[in-house]
């Protein structure tokens, strides 16, 4: 489909806003909103991040989540279509999210992780391609103590 020209480019400088203005849980979240990207509420967006470049209407982010910085969703490539990140999800710094993924409520994915399938909710995943490594005992989110967090984690056998 054809972009139109005033949309994206429009689109691309309230990208470029959200990249690098301050507000991790207001300004950023607003300019992404304006953008397209359908989220609930008391979510945090770190520096740097990019969602979707040119169809931001195809990423859905639940409530209570967090995004760190430097993170990539591409949620169309080739067919391909969508992200959706649940509810309570945790995304380390520096993660790429593609196309067809969905991350569970309560997941987390650890930093530099690629992730080109879906995470299961309450599972903490890692790596490239990210795999499962331990269940979550509670959810990871911007005031959990991580030593609370770290006790709960169940490690997933090989």
């Amino acid at each position: 489909m054809k972009e139109n020209f005033f949309r994206g480019a429009k689109n691309r400088l309230l990208q470029l806003l959200a990249r690098f203005a301050p507000g991790a849980d207001t300004l950023r979240v607003r300019l992404h909103r304006w953008r397209g990207v359908k989220m609930g509420h008391d979510i945090w967006i770190g520096y740097d991040t990019i969602l979707e470049t040119s169809s931001p209407h195809l990423i859905t982010i639940g409530n209570s989540v967090v995004i760190n910085m430097r993170v990539t969703v591409i949620a169309h490539f080739h067919g391909a279509q969508g992200v959706c990140i649940e509810d309570n999800a945790f995304i380390g710094p520096g993660a790429i999210i593609l196309p067809n993924v969905t991350v569970g409520r309560g997941a987390v994915v650890a930093a530099g992780s690629v992730l080109n399938t879906s995470v299961p909710p309450m599972t903490m995943v890692r790596g490239n391609p990210a795999r499962p490594v331990a269940r979550c005992g509670m959810p990871l989110g911007l005031h959990t103590p991580i030593t609370d967090f770290m006790k709960k984690l169940k490690p997933i056998g090989r």
